[in-house]
C-alpha cells in the first residue's frame, strides 16, 4: 500500500467512526459531528474531497459549534488538507501537531508488562469503567511521560462517569465499536487504551498510564495487546497519533511507524 493509498483509508476511517455515536451536519466544507448519547464529544473535520477552505468557512463552524454548546475543535492530517491551517490560524485557533504513525503488520514487535502487572481486555459488564476511565483522566491532566506523585489513591475519587456514559461505553464494547486493554496491578488498572475498528481499519486511542506508573513499558504493553487484538479481528490498518515525538518514540519501539502529521485546533487557553 502506497502512502497516498493509506492516508485516503484514514481518512475514510475519520469520517465513519463518529457516525455511530454522532449526527453530521454539513457545515462549508466542513462536516461538523455532533454526538447523539453521553459519550465524548466530537469535532469538526474536512469533508472528503475537499480542498479549499477559507477563514469564513471555519467562523461559521465556530459559530454553529458555540450555538450547539460543544467544544470549538477541528481535526484534521496536514498532509492531506495542507491549506487549511491558514483559515484555521485567521480567526484565532490554535493549532497542536502530532506525529501520525500506522503499523505495517510484518513489524509488529509485542511488548510485554512487568511480571506483578497483568494485561487483559476490558469486559463491558463485570470491569469497574468508571474507575477504569479515570486512569485516562488523571493520565491526560499530567501529561507527558514523566513520573509524577498522582497514583492509586487519587483513582478512587477521579472516577466520576455518569450512570448515561457508563451505559454508552458498554454498549459500544458490547458491540465490538470499541476494545479497550487495562493493566492491573493486582485488581487496581494503572493503564489503559483502546481501539476502536471500521471496515478493516482501527486508531489506538487514549493510551495512559498513571502518571506514578510511568517509565515501566505499561503504555508500551497495552498498545501492544490492543494491536494483537486488531490482527486477531483481521484489521489490515492500525494506526495511532501520538503526543509528541518522545511519546512517538514508545510507538516506534513496537513497529510503528510516522507516515503524517495530525493536527488539533481549538481556542487559546486562558491567559495565551
Amino acid at each position: 500500500m502506497t502512502e497516498t493509498e493509506l492516508l485516503a483509508r484514514i481518512e475514510r476511517y475519520y469520517d465513519a467512526v463518529p457516525r455511530s455515536a454522532a449526527r453530521v451536519e454539513r457545515v462549508g466544507p466542513f462536516s461538523l459531528f455532533v454526538r447523539t448519547d453521553a459519550g465524548w464529544p466530537y469535532y469538526a473535520r474536512p469533508t472528503l474531497g475537499e480542498t479549499t477552505f477559507a477563514a469564513a468557512d471555519v467562523a461559521r463552524v465556530c459559530a454553529r459549534q458555540q450555538t450547539l454548546e460543544v467544544p470549538q475543535q477541528f481535526e484534521w492530517v496536514a498532509d492531506v488538507s495542507p491549506s487549511l491551517r491558514s483559515a484555521i490560524e485567521a480567526v484565532g485557533l490554535v493549532v497542536h501537531t502530532h506525529p501520525l504513525l500506522a503499523m505495517p503488520g510484518a513489524a509488529f514487535r509485542p511488548a510485554s508488562p512487568p511480571a506483578e502487572v497483568r494485561i487483559r481486555l476490558v469486559e463491558p459488564d463485570s470491569d469497574d469503567l468508571a474507575q477504569i476511565s479515570a486512569v485516562a483522566d488523571l493520565a491526560f491532566g499530567a501529561p507527558g511521560t514523566a513520573i509524577g506523585p498522582v497514583g492509586l489513591d487519587e483513582l478512587g475519587t477521579a472516577a466520576r462517569l455518569s450512570d448515561a456514559a457508563i451505559e454508552a461505553q458498554r454498549q459500544r464494547l458490547r458491540s465490538g465499536r470499541t476494545v479497550t486493554a487495562v493493566a492491573l496491578l493486582g485488581d487496581q488498572p494503572v493503564a489503559s487504551g483502546s481501539h476502536q475498528p471500521v471496515d478493516g481499519v482501527t486508531e489506538i486511542v487514549g493510551v495512559a498510564t498513571l502518571p506514578a506508573f510511568r517509565r515501566r513499558g505499561l503504555g508500551a504493553a497495552v498498545t501492544s495487546r490492543l494491536v494483537e487484538d486488531a490482527l486477531e479481528r483481521g484489521i489490515e490498518t492500525i494506526f495511532l497519533s501520538a503526543d509528541d515525538d518522545a511519546v512517538a518514540r514508545v510507538y516506534q519501539r513496537l513497529g510503528f511507524e510516522r507516515v503524517a502529521t495530525a493536527c488539533i485546533a481549538e481556542p487559546p487557553a486562558d491567559g495565551d
